[in-house]
């Protein structure tokens, strides 16, 4: 059975007091990888991992940390790929789970989007943040951890 341990792709989450809160309910070390150095509370179960600002640094950093048992933390479609391909499960900071069955659809339309702004189409950002938000990722994120501790 896989140890869990959370791997989070820092520089822009908004949920990492979460993560803190729910690896020290579990007791699952949690490693905060970013461009630059975050400040984390002093604590046994965290540490931090800065990477350079190399383009995808801290995204390749965290694909070859992935395997079974990694759960990992992004809003970034293409390192959920990654991570997923490692056998890693994958959260965004909203709580949904990228899965090997949706993250098909999640690639296709980003590129879709990402075709439409190179084309000139102003379509807005992803909406704000929202206490609802929070509250489905501490519950996705605690019901992830207990599934890799029970070996599911």
């Amino acid at each position: 059975m896989p140890t869990p341990r959370i791997l989070v792709d820092a520089d822009a989450c908004p949920v990492k007091e979460e993560i803190y809160k729910v690896a020290w309910r579990h007791e699952v070390p949690v490693v905060v990888v970013s461009n630059q150095h975050l400040r984390i509370p002093a604590h046994p179960l965290l540490t931090r991992q800065v990477v350079s600002d190399a383009f995808d640094a801290a995204d390749d950093w965290i694909a070859e940390q992935s395997a079974p048992g990694a759960i990992v933390i992004t809003a970034d479609i293409l390192l959920a790929d990654r991570a997923l391909k490692a056998g890693a499960r994958v959260l965004s900071p909203t709580g949904k789970p990228f899965t090997t069955s949706s993250i098909g659809s999640a690639i296709a339309v980003r590129a879709i989007m990402a075709d439409l702004r190179a084309g000139g189409d102003q379509l807005g950002g992803p909406k704000p943040f929202a206490t609802a938000d929070r509250s489905r990722f501490l519950q996705a994120l605690d019901a992830a951890v207990v599934a890799v501790k029970q070996g599911r």
